[in-house]
């Protein structure tokens, strides 16, 4: 697992798309889920009782971080293998995705875009913000092992 993370990550551009990944995805769930708020001044809050949804945030973050570099890292290998890579590649970006569920302020133009199936949407995200993360993560976790196992068999790397 280490020797795969060291292929991946020991050209820079890798980690360079890591970082900014990282830095792009936290920075902006921290402002969609109001830790971050940038008017009148950038101002920063973890109100309490908040601190798992924060945790939660990070490890988004930090996963999609690992997971979407490797997956690029694999698709310029197998590039002619289209049907090995795309399961890869869908399974970082649901995980990415579904943890962007956070409505703050952007559920009052979800509200006034589509009426009440805005605001049912809305509500439902709201209330299962917590859990849709948690999922998100496992299945970019799930992504991140067969990442590895398929890097394992195609690069010959050994255990």
């Amino acid at each position: 697992m280490i020797q795969s993370i060291k292929l991946v990550f020991s050209n820079f551009i890798y980690v360079l798309l890591s970082a900014i990944i990282f830095v792009s995805m936290m920075i902006g769930l921290l402002i969609m889920s109001e830790y971050i708020f940038l008017a009148p001044y950038i101002v920063s809050h973890l109100p309490s009782g908040t601190e798992l949804g924060f945790v939660l945030i990070l490890t988004l973050s930090a996963l999609s971080a690992l997971v979407i570099p490797m997956n690029i890292f694999r698709i310029n290998i197998l590039k002619s293998s289209k049907q090995k890579m795309s399961g890869g590649v869908v399974g970082s970006i649901i995980g990415a995705v579904a943890g962007a569920c956070s409505c703050g302020p952007v559920g009052f133009a979800v509200i006034s875009t589509f009426g009440s199936v805005g605001a049912t949407a809305t509500a439902f995200l709201t209330n299962y913000e917590i859990p849709i993360r948690i999922m998100a993560i496992a299945i970019l976790v799930v992504t991140y092992f067969t990442t590895i196992k398929s890097l394992k068999l195609e690069c010959n790397i050994n255990s």
